[in-house]
């Protein structure tokens, strides 16, 4: 302002020819748009005038500011004795000092905020202000006789008459420190406890309950009383491994064949008796089925054991990290994207155990750049390997981010060399960023290019992306289960949808009149003709292409007398279930991995007519949480 009361003009002033004092009176401005409309003319002076009087504007002007924030702040506040009746709400939580011996502080009643916010600075003695940066300073509202918890202030009743008989809020902790604590867990990471094992989840894991947090305890069975330690902890629940068993399940394993279940995820159930995972796999089967009124009266069969309860894996798809002088070559570690290195799965034929070493030499010795996923870059990503059980060969697919010609083709030599029975090598090229496995470029690396695999009497033609049930001797029950359901006579039509390669249509041909086989991906489809040549089926015939599309075609050419649905995990399609029931075959078999999504989809059939009449679990995974299931469905009667 001007002597005479007039408003100064930033941009009407010559800042370089003002003098020292009238430098000053100019920056001695009385509010804050004075401030806000002078600073940036004072900022262009840098490009305008000496360096020296340009200094000097900069440091009356901070000195002016700084006076302004001080007549600012809020003043320290007192400190009350437990006797004092001058409490006043909006008062902070006592803060315990190691220097300080007194009770918490009261908020004194300041003079209008002002128009700058400013942090409140702490009192001497360590007590918390009452007001943060970003916080109004408090005012006192009346008498409180106790403070409630820190981010429950929206249920909290005053004791006291407040203005507008509004209850009042706590002072915002700077940074949202209050909602942060009532976030915050009762349990730790590395904290180690004594847990009851109530149940199992559904992945196997053992159930407890710490103080209203469930613990989900790795290799804990019901009844046991454990001590865990915690290895995770989350929003809703934590997990832990066991470290000791006080009290011991009848149905625990006392030997099991690996220990790596408290990291592992591929053996579930690995610490418990093969009998008691039978029973358990049914029991999972049923609880889901009791989720849906139309289910709750089918019958669940005893599960059929596993030939084989270990060494039954034919096949094994595993993740390869490190370096190429100190390789990794596994899956992934709970929760993480560390990789756990196996090379002696219990669950895993023998022969891929050997070709899973001679991979980690190889890559050594032909230092072989592995792929980081952080980074993008290296060459080897997955390594996939096939076993014929029966002919005693194997398949080695290696993927990679590159073709890498030269890397590869030493890679396969030193590994045919080190495990003779590999008859085939072949490398998969996959340029994604993602965890899908298999890219969209093969290349043969060895002559032969295939596999030949039989399950029962029936003959099988493997290429590297045919998909085939990893258990053998399983896949034989349930293939010969599907027959005793389907209980043909010679004259029926069969459908076969998400028929694979062909396995459970081979296995309906010599009963059937006609056998038809929907595939989607076309190179299955593929397979599924060569193998119904090889084992010389000629009712037998596999269309690609859209499933509920060509179930309607086939319903239009006559229907069929039995459809046969084998989906992936995730289950059916729901417009492919209602073409199915469109054409109302009398009788549907359907063939799941997945207890929960086949109970979901039986639900949906019960509202289209048909009733389903039993329910047989067989395990295709011993050691692990899955169950293969076989159900067959009636059309209702009208």
């Amino acid at each position: 302002m001007c002597d005479d009361g007039t408003r100064l003009k930033p941009h009407s002033l010559d800042l370089t020819v003002l003098s020292d004092i009238e430098l000053h009176r100019v920056t001695q401005v009385n509010s804050a748009v004075d401030r806000n409309l002078f600073y940036p003319y004072v900022r262009e002076m840098k490009n305008k005038s000496q360096a020296p009087k340009r200094d000097r504007v900069k440091q009356v002007a901070q000195d002016g500011r700084s006076k302004q924030l001080d007549n600012s702040r809020p003043q320290p506040q007192k400190s009350y004795r437990k006797s004092d009746p001058a409490k006043t709400e909006g008062a902070a939580p006592r803060a315990t000092s190691s220097h300080s011996k007194t009770s918490s502080t009261t908020a004194r009643k300041t003079k209008a905020a002002p128009t700058e916010r400013a942090e409140a600075p702490r009192s001497p003695r360590g007590e918390a202000p009452v007001a943060g940066y970003g916080s109004r300073p408090a005012q006192p509202k009346g008498d409180r006789s106790a403070h409630p918890a820190a981010g429950k202030t929206g249920d909290r009743k005053p004791t006291g008459k407040t203005a507008g008989n509004r209850p009042d809020r706590a002072p915002a902790a700077k940074g949202g420190a209050a909602r942060k604590e009532e976030r915050q867990p009762a349990l730790r990471s590395g904290q180690v406890l004594e847990l009851n094992i109530l149940t199992t989840n559904d992945e196997g894991f053992g159930v407890a309950n710490h103080e209203g947090t469930r613990v989900l305890v790795a290799g804990g069975l019901p009844g046991e009383v454990l001590v865990a330690k915690i290895t995770y902890v989350g929003r809703r629940e934590a997990f832990a491994n066991t470290i000791k068993c006080l009290k011991r399940s009848p149905d625990r394993n006392p030997s099991p064949a690996c220990t790596l279940g408290r990291v592992c995820d591929g053996c579930g159930l690995m610490q418990m008796r093969y009998p008691a995972q039978l029973a358990w796999k049914k029991a999972l089967v049923a609880r889901h089925f009791r989720k849906y009124s139309s289910l709750y009266e089918v019958p669940v069969r005893e599960t059929i054991g596993s030939p084989r309860e270990l060494g039954y894996r034919n096949t094994a798809k595993l993740v390869i990290a490190g370096k190429n002088n100190d390789p990794v070559i596994g899956i992934y570690r709970r929760n993480t994207h560390d990789v756990l290195e196996i090379e002696d799965c219990a669950l895993h034929h023998p022969l891929i155990n050997k070709v899973v070493k001679a991979a980690k030499a190889g890559i050594k010795k032909g230092k072989v750049q592995i792929y980081n996923p952080k980074s993008e870059m290296g060459l080897l990503r997955y390594l996939v390997v096939r076993v014929a059980e029966k002919s005693n060969q194997a398949m080695v697919v290696l993927v990679t981010t590159d073709q890498g010609y030269n890397e590869m083709h030493h890679l396969a030599k030193f590994i045919q060399q080190a495990v003779p029975e590999v008859a085939v090598v072949a490398q998969n090229i996959n340029t994604s960023t993602g965890n899908v496995i298999f890219g969209t470029k093969d290349r043969s690396i060895t002559k032969a290019q295939t596999l030949k695999a039989f399950v029962g009497d029936k003959i099988f033609n493997l290429s590297p992306h045919s998909f085939f049930q990893v258990n053998s001797g399983a896949a034989r029950i349930i293939y010969e289960k599907v027959r005793e359901l389907a209980s043909l006579k010679g004259t029926e039509r069969v459908i076969d949808v998400y028929c694979g390669i062909g396995g459970i249509s081979l296995f309906l041909a010599d009963q059937a009149r006609e056998v038809v086989g929907i595939e989607f991906v076309e190179a299955a489809v593929a397979d599924a003709t060569i193998n119904a040549a090889l084992n010389h089926v000629e009712n037998c015939h596999f269309e690609a292409g859209d499933a509920a599309h060509l179930i309607d075609e086939i319903g239009e050419e006559g229907g069929a007398d039995l459809i046969v649905l084998n989906p992936p995990r995730k289950g059916c399609d729901e417009k492919v279930l209602k073409s199915v029931a469109a054409i109302k075959p009398p009788r549907i078999i359907y063939v799941s991995c997945s207890p929960e999504t086949l109970a979901r989809d039986l639900d949906i059939l019960s509202g289209l007519g048909y009733r389903t009449m039993e329910v047989q679990p067989v395990d295709m995974f011993p050691q692990t949480v899955h169950v293969e299931d076989v159900a067959l469905l009636e059309l209702k009667q009208a």
